[in-house]
C-alpha cells in the first residue's frame, strides 16, 4: 500500500514539474506570468474571498491540493495558425499530400484538416490563457481596494501596488493597504416634509439598520433606504419609492465621526412643464374585483355572472365555476383595508399554487378620493391534463424492462380549485433467472401494476375553522391519496395497499411543515416459498450447515422450500440438536430472524410530523443550510383499542388485525445539511444524519420499509447500497439493514475548467440494531464503545454541469473498516481493485 502511494506522488511530483515548464510557453518576451496576488492590509496579509474578488487580475485557476494550473496547459497546447500549420506539414514531405489525397480522398484530407483545426479551437476554449500582468488593471485594483474601504468607512485609506519578479516570465503583485482609522456614526437625524411619512416613520425607526456608534458602512445605508421604503408601501403610502430617501452627510470637524441626516421629500407629481411637490396620503383598498376567465379575447365582452363574497366582487364571462371561499382564500388584497405591498406578492404566490391558473395580472387603479380599485384576471388552465412517461431499464433481476405511467390531472374538481391526480404504473420485464426450456414460458415473465389517485385541496379540511391557527398566508393545504401495487416474480410478488391524510403549511418563505394525521400501508408477500431462491446467500449459508452436520449429503442440496423449512425446524428445536455447534446454531437462528421478518405481512398504521428548514434564496445559492426532522409513531392508536374491539393474538402474542400482526413503534429522524462558499467555485458541504427506530408493544423489530441501509452513491461511497453494516458483523446478506443509523460526509467541491467539477470526500457512518430481537453483539449498539465501529469512506469524483442536472461520478475507498473485527482496520482494502465506483446524477447533499 505505502509502496503503491510512493509511485503515484512520484507521478504527480514529475508531473507537475513537467507542466511548470510549460506554463510560460505562451507569455510573450519582457511580459510575466502572473503567479499570485498578495494584499496586505495595515501590514497584515489578508486572503479573504470579499478582498481577492476586488482584484482585476487573478492568478490562472489551479486544481485545489496539487496547485495544477490544468487549464492553462490545456491552453498551451493549442497551436497559433493550426491550418498554416497542417498545410505545411503537408508539403514537408515531397508525396504526402499526393500520397494522402489518393488514399483518402481530397474532400476526407479537408475533413481530416478541419478536424485538426476543430481540435485546436477546442483546446483554445476549454483552457484558459495566460494571465499576463497588466500595470492598467493594477492601477484599476488599487482603485477599487481604496473604493472599498472607503464604503466601509475608511475614508482615509490608501493604497499602492509592487510588481515582485519572481523568475523567468513569472512575478507577483503586492498590494498594500493603509485603512486609518475608521469614522464612527455620531448623530442621526432625519428632515421629513410630510406629516404622513414623519408620523410612520417614528413607530419603525427603532429598526434602523444605521446606529449610532457604528462604523460607517455603505450597505447599510442602502439597506436602510430599502427598509424604509418597504415600510411605508406597507403601510398605506402608494406612491412611495426609495428615490424619495436620501442620506446626508457631515464629516466636517467631526473627529472621524460621521452625522447622518435622513431626509425623505414629499411626492412629486410631473406634469408636461413642471414638478408639484405634495405631501404623501395614506391610500386604501376600495374594491377587489376577481375575473375568473379571462382572456384577450373576452377583455370588451360583458360579464354573464357576478358574485359578491367578503366585500370581493367576483365576475364571470360564462357561468362561475369557483366557490367564492376558494377565491377569496388565494387573495390577500382585503377590501376596506390600507394598501399593502406585501400582499399583491402574496397574492401571486397562493394564485400559483392552486395550480388552477395561469400566472395572473393584478393591477391598481387610483381612484378621486385617495383609495384604490384593484382587478385581478385569472386566465383558467385546462381542466384536463394528460400526460405519459415512458421507461427503459435493465437490472440485476431483469435482462430488459419497459414501464409506462400515465396521468391525468383534474382541475377544480369540486370548484374549489382541487386539483385530483389519477396515474399508473404497468411495467413488463424478462427475468434473468426465468426459464428458457420450455418454449411456452413467455419472454416477458415479470409485471407489475398500479395506481394512484391523490386529492389536494388548497386549505385544511377540518371540521372547524383553523384560519387563528394556521393563517392562509401559510399556504395550508390537504392531501389525501391512495394506491394499490402488484408484482409477479418479482421478489416475494408483494402487493401493496397504501392510503395517506396530511396537512402541509409553510409558516415562512424557509420553513415547511406537514402532518400525516394517518398513513396505512399494507403489504402482502404472496410467494413465501421463494425466499431461499431470492436470498441465495442465506441459503448457501444454510445448505452449507445442513451438510456439515450431514443433515443431507456433501454432494446434495436443500430441496426449497420443503427441505430448508424442516431443517430450520429441527435446527431450532428444544433441545438443539447435539451436532450443530453453537456458533451453528447462532447464524441459524439468524437467517431464521431475517426470514421471518422478511417474509411476514406487514400492516402500519402511523401518524408523523417533518419540519424543513431550508435557507436556499435560490437554486445557485453556494451557502446555505438545510436541516430536516421527522418524528413517527406507529400503533398506538390500534394498541389502546385492541382489547376493546377483540383482537386475537398470534402465536408470539401479538395482536393481528385482519390476520396481520400490526407494526408499533416511534421513529425520528435529524438531517443537517451546510454548504460554504470558499469562492472560486470552491464549495465545502458537510452533511450530519441521525436516526433510529424502536418496536415496542406489538413488535420487537421494524418493518424493512422504516428500515435503515448505509452505502451507495448518496450514503457511505466506498460501499455499495445496503452493504455496510449492521456494525462490526461481516454479513454475507444481499443487502443489511437496522435501526439505528449515524453518517457523516465531509466534500469540497471545486471546478477544473468549464462545466467539469471535481470533489475530494471523506464519509463517516454505520448501521445498528438496537432495542430489538437482533442478539449479535457484532450487530447491536451496546454502549457509546459501538462507535469505534463507525465505518470511513474517502475518495474523490467528477461532475459535470448540464444547467438542468450534474452527472455525477464517485470513486471510494475503504479507509476504515469495522467488518476486520479483531484486526487493523485502516487501508486494509484502500486500492482501486476493491474501490467502488458510483454513479449519480445532482449532487449526494
Amino acid at each position: 500500500m505505502k509502496l503503491q502511494l510512493s509511485k503515484i506522488l512520484l507521478l504527480v511530483l514529475v508531473t507537475a514539474y513537467f507542466f511548470s515548464c510549460d506554463a510560460v510557453k505562451r507569455v510573450p518576451e519582457n511580459s510575466y506570468l502572473l503567479n499570485n496576488n498578495k494584499v496586505l492590509v495595515n501590514g497584515k496579509k489578508e486572503q479573504t474571498e470579499t478582498i481577492n474578488n476586488l482584484l482585476y487580475q487573478k492568478p490562472n485557476s489551479k486544481i485545489p491540493v496539487i496547485g495544477m494550473p490544468l487549464r492553462l496547459f490545456i491552453y498551451n497546447m493549442a497551436r497559433n495558425k493550426r491550418d498554416s500549420l497542417f498545410e505545411a506539414w503537408l508539403d514537408k514531405s515531397p508525396n504526402r499530400r499526393a500520397r494522402l489525397t489518393k488514399r483518402l480522398s481530397k474532400k476526407q484530407l479537408d475533413k481530416l484538416k478541419q478536424s485538426a483545426i476543430g481540435f485546436n479551437n477546442w483546446l483554445r476554449k476549454t483552457g484558459e490563457a495566460p494571465v499576463i500582468i497588466s500595470e492598467e488593471k493594477a492601477e484599476k485594483s488599487v482603485k477599487r481596494l481604496e473604493d472599498y474601504y472607503i464604503n466601509n468607512g475608511w475614508f482615509d485609506v490608501k493604497a499602492n501596488h509592487t510588481i515582485l519578479k519572481t523568475e523567468k516570465k513569472r512575478a507577483d503583485i503586492e498590494y498594500t493597504v493603509e485603512t486609518g482609522k475608521p469614522f464612527i456614526l455620531d448623530s442621526i437625524s432625519e428632515k421629513i416634509k410630510s406629516p404622513i411619512i414623519d408620523s410612520l416613520y417614528q413607530k419603525f425607526k427603532k429598526y434602523s439598520i444605521v446606529k449610532q456608534n457604528e462604523q460607517y458602512k455603505s450597505y447599510n445605508f442602502s439597506q436602510e433606504r430599502e427598509r424604509i421604503a418597504n415600510e411605508l408601501r406597507n403601510s398605506g403610502v402608494y406612491h412611495f419609492n426609495q428615490d424619495y430617501i436620501n442620506f446626508e452627510m457631515d464629516t466636517i470637524g467631526t473627529n472621524k465621526k460621521v452625522n447622518v441626516e435622513v431626509q425623505i421629500q414629499d411626492r412629486a407629481i410631473r406634469t408636461q412643464d413642471s414638478v408639484k411637490r405634495v405631501p404623501f396620503s395614506i391610500y386604501k383598498i376600495k374594491d377587489v374585483n376577481i375575473i375568473t376567465d379571462y382572456t384577450f379575447e373576452n377583455r370588451n365582452k360583458p360579464f354573464q355572472d357576478s358574485i359578491t363574497f367578503e366585500g370581493y366582487k367576483i365576475y364571470s364571462y360564462n357561468k362561475i365555476k369557483y366557490r367564492a371561499k376558494a377565491l377569496a382564500d388565494a387573495v390577500f388584497i382585503t377590501p376596506n383595508t390600507i394598501f399593502k405591498d406585501s400582499d399583491r406578492t402574496l397574492t401571486y404566490r397562493h394564485i400559483n399554487e392552486l395550480r388552477t391558473f395561469k400566472y395572473p395580472n393584478i393591477e391598481y387603479i387610483e381612484n378621486s378620493d385617495n383609495t384604490l380599485t384593484d382587478t385581478i384576471r385569472l386566465t383558467p388552465l385546462k381542466k384536463f391534463s394528460l400526460s405519459f412517461s415512458t421507461d427503459a431499464s435493465t437490472s440485476n433481476i431483469q435482462t430488459i424492462g419497459f414501464s409506462l405511467n400515465p396521468s391525468l390531472l383534474i382541475r377544480n374538481v369540486f370548484r374549489g380549485a382541487e386539483t385530483l391526480e389519477l396515474s399508473a404504473i404497468g411495467a413488463i420485464g424478462a427475468s434473468k433467472s426465468g426459464s428458457r426450456n420450455n418454449v411456452n414460458d413467455p419472454f416477458f415473465d415479470i409485471n407489475e401494476i398500479g395506481a394512484n389517485l391523490k386529492l389536494t385541496i388548497p386549505r385544511f379540511f377540518f371540521p372547524f375553522n383553523t384560519e387563528k391557527i394556521i393563517p392562509k398566508y401559510m399556504s395550508p393545504s390537504t392531501r389525501i391519496s391512495l394506491s394499490t401495487t402488484s408484482q409477479t416474480n418479482i421478489g416475494l410478488d408483494k402487493q401493496t395497499f397504501s392510503g395517506i391524510f396530511n396537512y402541509n403549511w409553510s409558516p415562512s418563505s424557509k420553513v415547511t411543515n406537514r402532518l400525516d394525521v394517518f398513513n396505512i400501508q399494507y403489504v402482502r408477500n404472496l410467494k413465501v416459498e421463494n425466499y431461499f431462491k431470492i436470498y441465495e446467500n442465506s441459503f448457501n449459508s444454510l445448505n452449507n450447515i445442513a451438510q456439515n452436520v450431514n443433515y443431507i449429503n456433501p454432494n446434495e442440496n436443500l430441496n426449497i422450500p420443503t427441505d430448508t423449512n424442516a431443517f430450520l425446524s429441527y435446527a431450532l428445536n428444544t433441545p438443539t440438536p447435539n451436532e450443530i455447534s453453537p456458533t451453528q446454531l447462532a447464524t441459524i437462528s439468524s437467517i431464521n430472524e431475517r426470514k421471518n421478518r422478511l417474509t411476514e405481512n406487514n400492516l402500519i398504521l402511523s401518524s408523523s410530523f417533518s419540519l424543513t428548514n431550508d435557507e436556499r434564496t435560490n437554486l445557485f445559492d453556494d451557502d446555505f443550510s438545510i436541516f430536516r426532522f421527522k418524528l413517527e409513531l406507529a400503533g398506538n392508536i390500534l394498541s389502546s383499542l385492541s382489547s376493546a374491539i377483540g383482537l386475537n393474538k398470534n402465536s408470539d402474542n401479538r395482536y393481528e388485525l385482519f390476520s396481520v400482526a400490526y407494526s408499533q413503534y416511534v421513529k425520528t429522524e435529524f438531517d443537517y445539511i451546510k454548504h460554504w462558499n470558499l469562492g472560486n467555485k470552491n464549495i465545502l458541504a458537510t452533511r450530519s444524519y441521525f436516526g433510529i427506530a424502536i418496536p415496542y408493544g406489538n413488535s420487537n423489530n421494524i418493518p424493512f420499509s422504516k428500515s435503515f441501509f448505509a452505502g451507495g452513491p448518496n450514503d457511505n461511497r466506498a460501499w455499495t447500497a445496503y452493504r455496510l453494516g449492521p456494525g462490526s458483523s461481516a454479513s454475507s446478506n444481499e443487502f443489511n439493514e437496522a435501526n439505528l443509523k449515524l453518517a457523516l460526509s465531509v466534500e469540497q467541491r471545486f471546478n477544473i475548467f468549464a462545466n467539469l467539477n471535481g470533489a475530494i470526500f471523506v464519509d463517516a457512518g454505520n448501521i445498528w440494531n438496537v432495542l430489538d430481537d437482533v442478539t449479535d453483539t457484532n450487530a447491536t449498539f451496546s454502549n457509546f464503545s459501538s462507535l469505534k465501529d463507525i465505518a470511513v469512506g474517502s475518495g474523490f469524483g467528477l461532475r459535470y454541469d448540464f444547467s438542468f442536472f450534474v452527472f455525477r461520478f464517485d470513486i471510494g475507498f475503504k479507509t476504515y473498516d469495522p467488518s476486520y473485527q479483531n484486526q487493523n482496520r485502516w487501508f486494509n482494502d484502500y486500492n482501486f481493485s476493491n474501490a467502488v465506483y458510483n454513479i449519480g446524477i445532482n449532487y449526494p447533499f
